[in-house]
């Protein structure tokens, strides 16, 4: 009985030792088969038998690792002493030796079969390229992330940013926007902060939106440059050119009382109001709320089209618009009538409002009750209109023969005796004051009007972005009527 079972358990143990080389004969295919698919990608990092012979010899590492020395020092919780495990020491090791040892793994270990995959899977990453030298101004890799306060015009640029700005005094103050004079600290200059009042439940306002849109791609001498825009969550903040007053104040100061302004100095601003104007009407966009308080003059006398927050870009002349535009001293006779069919001669008429202006000292056209009179002015000028003289004037919704009273056809000059002063000054303001849109003039044509024939040529030539200064000859003449103005509004004090 006991020879049997002692030969049962020789069997056993004979069948157990196959059973072992099967399994440790397995393992060493598959490490092969993985050594051999890296090797196609780094060169040779399979080992030879030969190789793995030697080592063998040297140190036999055939269970995960562990000579039977170390397996042989095992504590009783199966774990090898630290000061004991000398699988990571390769002191007078070579490198082929080295990539065996890591690659020597049992096939009945998942863990370090995960480990091979993964290192595998490192090794197979490309390397990262090195940033180009050009780029390292951009900080670190990846980017910071983007503060609340960003700009329109870059990301995180040092624009955007309402600490790169100082609010000096205020200047003014609307229904929905306050403006301040202010200084900035990235280009050393005096700017005009425009600082637009958020409603959290409402947002932005639309015709701040518009403005910045429009502006943001009109790039012309005459037209306000916006330099920046502040995002916050209580206010939206432009940040424009300053410019130290508007044509309402200039008049206000040199030409009121009936006296006007210096003759040449109205033909300045006029023809580079019509070249702002011209600029953007061959981009399709309409002011739509041209007058003097948007007008702002430089020290020099440039002339910029400004608050562009009823503009809006037009595609296609059949779109219609609201009749609400335009302050009302300023609006043209259609669009008082209730037409909604309009393009750029909404604009020019608003021109001609203000060229007779400018001339005269005193509003064009002032209206003070209601829109019917503003139109009564304006007809008491220019004559009432009818089919005959403006075909399709009865079919607007504001034509009612019961409140307008009925008025002859006559010459603006007579309303305006100072326009014939001045030569082509009646011509060119009867063009663009015309009842009928369809006959009012355009601005690329006004500029070649009889009226600009004393200009240098050169003004026809200059860039965009060049200011009409620039040409020898031109600059703003003294005013002669400041004294008498300044004067006057003493006495009135007094």
């Amino acid at each position: 009985m006991y020879c049997q079972d002692k030969g049962s358990t020789a069997s056993k143990s004979k069948e157990g030792a196959v059973t072992m080389r099967e399994k440790k004969g397995g393992a060493l295919s598959r490490v092969q088969k993985l050594k051999k698919r890296l090797s196609h990608s780094f060169g040779r990092l399979s080992i030879s038998k030969e190789e793995a012979d030697e080592v063998a010899h040297r140190g036999q590492l055939p269970y995960n690792g562990y000579s039977e020395e170390f397996l042989d020092r095992l504590e009783p919780n199966g774990n090898i002493p630290a000061d004991k495990d000398r699988r990571y020491e390769w002191s007078g090791v070579g490198e082929h030796e080295r990539v065996h040892r890591q690659l020597s793994v049992s096939s009945d270990s998942k863990l370090l079969d995960e480990d091979i995959r993964e290192e595998a899977r490192v090794i197979l990453r490309p390397r990262r390229p090195p940033r180009p030298k050009s780029e390292v101004f951009l900080g670190p890799d990846p980017p910071p992330r983007r503060t609340k306060r960003f700009s329109a015009f870059g990301g995180d640029s040092p624009f955007g940013k309402s600490e790169a700005y100082i609010k000096l005094e205020q200047l003014g103050e609307g229904s929905y926007a306050t403006v301040f004079k202010g200084f900035s600290n990235l280009t050393n200059q005096v700017v005009a902060l425009k600082e637009i009042r958020l409603q959290e439940e409402e947002g932005a306002p639309f015709t701040a939106i518009r403005e910045a849109s429009l502006l943001k791609d009109l790039k012309h001498n005459n037209i306000v440059t916006l330099h920046d825009i502040i995002h916050t969550r209580e206010t939206l903040t432009f940040v424009f050119e300053f410019v130290n007053t508007d044509l309402s104040l200039y008049m206000e100061r040199y030409g009121s009382g009936g006296g006007g302004l210096d003759p040449r100095n109205v033909k300045l601003f006029l023809f580079q109001l019509l070249r702002g104007l011209a600029y953007c009407h061959r981009r399709r966009v309409l002011h739509r709320d041209v007058k003097p308080q948007n007008l702002l003059i430089s020290e020099i006398g440039e002339l910029k089209l400004a608050d562009f927050g009823l503009a809006r870009a037009k595609s296609v002349p059949s779109h219609t618009y609201s009749h609400e535009v335009v302050t009302l001293w300023y609006r043209p006779p259609d669009v008082l009538l209730g037409s909604t069919e309009y393009s750029t001669s909404l604009d020019m008429w608003g021109v001609g409002c203000i060229f007779v202006e400018m001339l005269t000292g005193i509003p064009t056209f002032p209206g003070v009750r209601c829109t019917y009179d503003q139109l009564d002015k304006i007809f008491k000028v220019l004559g009432t209109p009818t089919e005959e003289t403006w075909p399709g004037v009865t079919h607007f919704p504001g034509y009612k023969p019961h409140k307008l009273a009925f008025y002859p056809v006559r010459k603006l000059g007579l309303s305006f005796p100072r326009l014939y002063d001045i030569a082509e000054g009646d011509s060119m303001a009867s063009s663009l004051l015309q009842l009928n849109p369809d006959k009012r003039i355009g601005a690329d044509e006004a500029l070649r009007h009889p009226y600009f024939a004393s200009l240098p040529r050169k003004l026809y030539e200059l860039p965009d972005e060049v200011s009409i200064f620039s040409v020898e000859g031109c600059h703003l003449y003294t005013e002669s009527r400041q004294t008498y103005t300044d004067s006057r509004h003493t006495a009135l004090k007094t």
